[in-house]
Protein backbone atom coordinates (compact mmCIF):
# COMPACT_ATOMS: atom_id res chain seq x y z
CA UNK A 1 0.00 0.00 0.00
CA UNK A 2 1.56 3.31 -0.95
CA UNK A 3 1.75 6.46 1.52
CA UNK A 4 -1.49 7.98 -0.03
CA UNK A 5 -3.80 4.93 -0.19
CA UNK A 6 -2.73 4.06 3.73
CA UNK A 7 -3.58 8.17 4.46
CA UNK A 8 -6.73 7.39 2.97
CA UNK A 9 -7.64 4.47 3.88
CA UNK A 10 -5.95 3.28 6.92
CA UNK A 11 -4.07 6.75 8.78
CA UNK A 12 -4.00 5.04 12.10
CA UNK A 13 -1.44 2.67 10.58
CA UNK A 14 0.82 4.74 8.40
CA UNK A 15 4.63 4.68 8.86
CA UNK A 16 4.50 1.15 10.52
CA UNK A 17 6.35 -1.98 9.53
CA UNK A 18 4.71 -3.81 6.50
CA UNK A 19 4.16 -6.62 9.35
CA UNK A 20 2.98 -4.32 12.28
CA UNK A 21 0.68 -2.60 9.92
CA UNK A 22 -1.18 -6.14 8.91
CA UNK A 23 -1.21 -7.11 12.73
CA UNK A 24 -2.93 -3.19 13.30
CA UNK A 25 -5.18 -3.50 9.98
CA UNK A 26 -6.14 -7.25 11.38
CA UNK A 27 -7.49 -5.94 14.82
CA UNK A 28 -9.52 -2.88 13.09
CA UNK A 29 -10.89 -5.80 11.06
CA UNK A 30 -12.24 -7.82 14.28
CA UNK A 31 -13.01 -5.15 16.72
CA UNK A 32 -14.27 -3.16 14.07
CA UNK A 33 -12.44 -0.28 16.45
CA UNK A 34 -10.26 2.72 14.19
CA UNK A 35 -7.66 3.40 16.55
CA UNK A 36 -6.09 6.53 15.99
CA UNK A 37 -2.84 8.88 17.55
CA UNK A 38 -4.33 11.78 19.42
CA UNK A 39 -0.67 12.82 20.67
CA UNK A 40 -1.70 16.61 19.77
CA UNK A 41 -5.38 17.34 21.65
CA UNK A 42 -3.15 18.00 24.91
CA UNK A 43 -2.46 21.66 23.40
CA UNK A 44 -5.73 22.44 23.23
CA UNK A 45 -5.38 24.29 26.83
CA UNK A 46 -1.88 25.55 26.19
CA UNK A 47 -1.07 29.27 25.19
CA UNK A 48 2.25 30.28 23.99
CA UNK A 49 2.01 34.07 24.30
CA UNK A 50 1.08 33.54 27.77
CA UNK A 51 3.97 30.70 28.22
CA UNK A 52 6.38 33.23 26.35
CA UNK A 53 5.66 36.39 28.42
CA UNK A 54 5.61 34.57 31.71
CA UNK A 55 8.80 32.48 31.12
CA UNK A 56 10.55 34.83 28.89
CA UNK A 57 9.98 38.55 29.32
CA UNK A 58 13.14 40.10 28.94
CA UNK A 59 15.33 37.03 27.63
CA UNK A 60 15.84 37.20 23.82
CA UNK A 61 13.25 34.31 21.58
CA UNK A 62 14.66 31.82 20.29
CA UNK A 63 13.62 28.56 19.46
CA UNK A 64 15.95 24.94 19.52
CA UNK A 65 17.85 23.92 15.97
CA UNK A 66 17.20 20.93 13.99
CA UNK A 67 20.52 20.17 12.18
CA UNK A 68 21.05 18.91 8.68
CA UNK A 69 24.78 17.74 8.81
CA UNK A 70 27.00 17.86 5.48
CA UNK A 71 29.11 15.80 3.26
CA UNK A 72 25.93 13.45 2.82
CA UNK A 73 25.96 12.12 6.25
CA UNK A 74 22.07 10.55 6.83
CA UNK A 75 21.57 11.73 10.63
CA UNK A 76 19.91 14.42 12.02
CA UNK A 77 21.26 16.06 14.97
CA UNK A 78 17.91 16.83 17.58
CA UNK A 79 18.25 18.85 20.70
CA UNK A 80 19.31 16.81 23.60
CA UNK A 81 15.96 16.68 26.18
CA UNK A 82 18.76 17.28 28.91
CA UNK A 83 20.95 19.69 27.51
CA UNK A 84 23.37 17.66 26.61
CA UNK A 85 24.85 16.40 23.54
CA UNK A 86 23.24 16.65 20.26
CA UNK A 87 20.95 13.12 19.98
CA UNK A 88 21.56 11.79 16.14
CA UNK A 89 18.74 10.21 14.29
CA UNK A 90 18.29 8.91 11.39
CA UNK A 91 14.31 9.58 10.76
CA UNK A 92 11.73 12.62 13.20
CA UNK A 93 8.61 12.90 12.92
CA UNK A 94 6.59 16.31 13.95
CA UNK A 95 3.90 18.98 12.90
CA UNK A 96 4.83 21.76 10.59
CA UNK A 97 3.31 24.55 12.11
CA UNK A 98 5.06 26.93 9.53
CA UNK A 99 8.03 27.57 7.33
CA UNK A 100 8.83 30.24 5.19
CA UNK A 101 11.79 31.50 2.89
CA UNK A 102 15.29 33.03 4.48
CA UNK A 103 17.15 34.92 2.13
CA UNK A 104 20.95 36.39 3.08
CA UNK A 105 23.16 37.82 0.46
CA UNK A 106 26.83 38.81 1.45
CA UNK A 107 29.06 41.05 -0.89
CA UNK A 108 32.00 39.36 0.77
CA UNK A 109 32.06 35.45 1.17
CA UNK A 110 30.63 35.34 4.68
CA UNK A 111 33.52 33.68 6.57
CA UNK A 112 31.82 33.27 9.85
CA UNK A 113 30.59 34.84 13.29
CA UNK A 114 27.28 37.20 13.83
CA UNK A 115 27.99 39.42 10.92
CA UNK A 116 24.19 40.43 9.29
CA UNK A 117 23.96 39.75 5.67
CA UNK A 118 24.31 42.91 3.47
CA UNK A 119 21.03 42.48 2.33
CA UNK A 120 18.22 39.78 3.46
CA UNK A 121 15.03 39.04 3.49
CA UNK A 122 12.29 37.07 5.78
CA UNK A 123 9.42 36.37 3.06
CA UNK A 124 11.47 35.69 -0.20
CA UNK A 125 9.85 38.64 -1.94
CA UNK A 126 11.34 41.87 -0.54
CA UNK A 127 15.23 42.08 0.06
CA UNK A 128 15.91 44.87 3.11
CA UNK A 129 19.60 46.42 2.96
CA UNK A 130 21.98 46.69 -0.18
CA UNK A 131 20.64 45.78 -3.12
CA UNK A 132 17.11 45.67 -1.34
CA UNK A 133 14.24 45.94 -3.41
CA UNK A 134 12.20 43.24 -5.17
CA UNK A 135 14.32 39.15 -4.55
CA UNK A 136 12.00 37.60 -7.77
CA UNK A 137 14.45 41.00 -10.11
CA UNK A 138 17.50 40.93 -7.88
CA UNK A 139 20.62 40.18 -10.09
CA UNK A 140 21.87 38.31 -7.08
CA UNK A 141 19.11 35.99 -6.20
CA UNK A 142 19.95 34.53 -10.00
CA UNK A 143 21.82 31.40 -10.58
CA UNK A 144 25.55 32.29 -12.39
CA UNK A 145 25.44 35.50 -10.25
CA UNK A 146 27.54 33.17 -7.10
CA UNK A 147 29.74 30.94 -7.10
CA UNK A 148 30.37 27.70 -9.27
CA UNK A 149 27.46 29.54 -11.25
CA UNK A 150 24.95 29.18 -8.25
CA UNK A 151 23.09 32.02 -6.66
CA UNK A 152 24.74 34.87 -4.45
CA UNK A 153 21.76 35.31 -2.48
CA UNK A 154 21.58 32.41 -0.05
CA UNK A 155 18.32 30.45 -0.45
CA UNK A 156 16.84 28.60 2.38
CA UNK A 157 13.61 27.59 4.55
CA UNK A 158 12.70 27.92 8.01
CA UNK A 159 10.37 25.47 9.21
CA UNK A 160 8.81 25.21 12.59
CA UNK A 161 8.25 21.74 13.75
CA UNK A 162 6.35 19.86 16.76
CA UNK A 163 7.43 17.01 17.76
CA UNK A 164 5.30 14.68 20.05
CA UNK A 165 5.19 15.24 24.09
CA UNK A 166 6.19 18.63 23.26
CA UNK A 167 4.68 22.26 23.50
CA UNK A 168 7.35 24.38 22.05
CA UNK A 169 8.25 24.57 18.25
CA UNK A 170 11.72 23.14 16.79
CA UNK A 171 13.55 25.08 13.83
CA UNK A 172 14.92 23.43 10.66
CA UNK A 173 16.91 24.94 8.35
CA UNK A 174 16.28 23.58 4.64
CA UNK A 175 19.44 24.42 2.76
CA UNK A 176 18.96 25.19 -1.08
CA UNK A 177 19.27 21.19 -2.14
CA UNK A 178 16.35 20.18 -0.17
CA UNK A 179 13.96 23.17 -1.57
CA UNK A 180 13.21 21.19 -4.29
CA UNK A 181 12.02 18.19 -2.29
CA UNK A 182 9.63 19.95 0.34
CA UNK A 183 7.99 21.80 -2.66
CA UNK A 184 7.02 18.56 -4.11
CA UNK A 185 5.81 17.69 -0.59
CA UNK A 186 3.49 20.43 -0.17
CA UNK A 187 2.14 20.31 -3.46
CA UNK A 188 1.47 16.44 -3.08
CA UNK A 189 -0.25 17.49 0.32
CA UNK A 190 -2.26 20.35 -1.67
CA UNK A 191 -3.41 17.94 -4.30
CA UNK A 192 -4.89 16.05 -2.04
CA UNK A 193 -6.42 18.86 0.28
CA UNK A 194 -4.30 18.92 3.10
CA UNK A 195 -1.81 21.83 4.47
CA UNK A 196 1.78 20.71 6.29
CA UNK A 197 -0.08 21.77 9.16
CA UNK A 198 -3.12 18.87 9.03
CA UNK A 199 -0.43 15.90 9.06
CA UNK A 200 2.12 14.56 11.14
CA UNK A 201 5.19 14.48 8.58
CA UNK A 202 8.30 12.00 8.79
CA UNK A 203 11.76 13.76 8.13
CA UNK A 204 14.51 11.70 7.01
CA UNK A 205 17.73 12.25 4.50
CA UNK A 206 19.06 11.27 1.68
CA UNK A 207 22.50 10.94 0.45
CA UNK A 208 22.84 12.43 -2.72
CA UNK A 209 25.61 13.74 -5.34
CA UNK A 210 25.72 16.63 -7.24
CA UNK A 211 26.93 16.95 -10.85
CA UNK A 212 30.38 17.37 -9.64
CA UNK A 213 30.06 14.31 -7.49
CA UNK A 214 30.00 15.72 -4.17
CA UNK A 215 27.75 14.53 -1.93
CA UNK A 216 25.26 16.06 0.12
CA UNK A 217 22.33 15.56 2.55
CA UNK A 218 19.23 16.03 1.03
CA UNK A 219 15.99 16.46 3.03
CA UNK A 220 12.78 14.11 2.30
CA UNK A 221 9.23 14.30 3.67
CA UNK A 222 6.53 11.85 3.55
CA UNK A 223 2.77 12.14 5.38
CA UNK A 224 3.04 9.73 8.47
CA UNK A 225 -0.67 10.11 9.69
CA UNK A 226 -3.35 13.02 9.05
CA UNK A 227 -4.79 14.94 12.39
CA UNK A 228 -7.73 14.23 14.40
CA UNK A 229 -10.15 17.43 13.64
CA UNK A 230 -9.34 17.87 17.61
CA UNK A 231 -5.98 17.79 17.03
CA UNK A 232 -5.99 20.05 13.88
CA UNK A 233 -8.05 22.59 16.55
CA UNK A 234 -5.48 22.15 19.13
CA UNK A 235 -2.79 22.80 16.56
CA UNK A 236 -3.84 25.23 14.85
CA UNK A 237 -4.05 27.64 17.24
CA UNK A 238 -0.25 27.50 18.29
CA UNK A 239 0.54 27.67 14.76
CA UNK A 240 -0.91 31.00 14.39
CA UNK A 241 0.86 32.37 17.48
CA UNK A 242 4.38 31.02 16.35
CA UNK A 243 3.68 32.39 12.86
CA UNK A 244 3.88 35.59 14.79
CA UNK A 245 6.71 35.26 16.76
CA UNK A 246 8.58 33.82 13.64
CA UNK A 247 8.77 37.65 13.01
CA UNK A 248 11.47 38.31 15.57
CA UNK A 249 13.18 35.10 16.02
CA UNK A 250 16.66 35.69 15.99
CA UNK A 251 17.48 37.77 13.08
CA UNK A 252 19.88 35.89 10.83
CA UNK A 253 21.90 35.20 13.46
CA UNK A 254 20.48 31.99 14.24
CA UNK A 255 21.09 30.33 10.57
CA UNK A 256 24.71 32.36 9.67
CA UNK A 257 26.66 29.00 10.57
CA UNK A 258 24.79 27.54 7.61
CA UNK A 259 25.04 29.92 5.21
CA UNK A 260 29.00 28.72 4.73
CA UNK A 261 29.87 27.99 1.45
CA UNK A 262 27.71 24.21 0.71
CA UNK A 263 28.01 22.16 -2.61
CA UNK A 264 24.60 23.07 -4.07
CA UNK A 265 23.38 20.54 -6.82
CA UNK A 266 21.55 22.28 -9.80
CA UNK A 267 22.59 22.41 -13.97
CA UNK A 268 24.40 25.85 -14.30
CA UNK A 269 22.76 26.35 -17.66
CA UNK A 270 19.11 25.83 -17.12
CA UNK A 271 19.28 26.65 -13.16
CA UNK A 272 17.39 23.74 -12.28
CA UNK A 273 18.61 21.94 -9.22
CA UNK A 274 19.85 18.55 -10.66
CA UNK A 275 17.99 15.41 -9.10
CA UNK A 276 20.12 13.26 -6.45
CA UNK A 277 21.90 10.24 -7.75
CA UNK A 278 22.12 7.73 -5.11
Amino acid sequence: MDSWSCLKKQPWVCGKPPDKRKELDNMTQETGIVTTNNAFEELANFNLTDAMSQELEGLSLSFERIKIPSAGSTVFELPAVDGGEPETVKEFTGVILYHHPLFAYYRDKYAGGNEPPDCGSFDGVTGEGDPGGACAKCRYNQFGSGEGGGKACKNRRRIYILREGEVFPVLLSLPTGSLKEFTRYIQRLLSRGKKSLAVVTRFSLKKAVNTGGISYSQAQFNAERVLTETELTAVSSLAAQVKEYAKHVGGYSVDLDEFVEVPTPFDPVTGEIVESQN
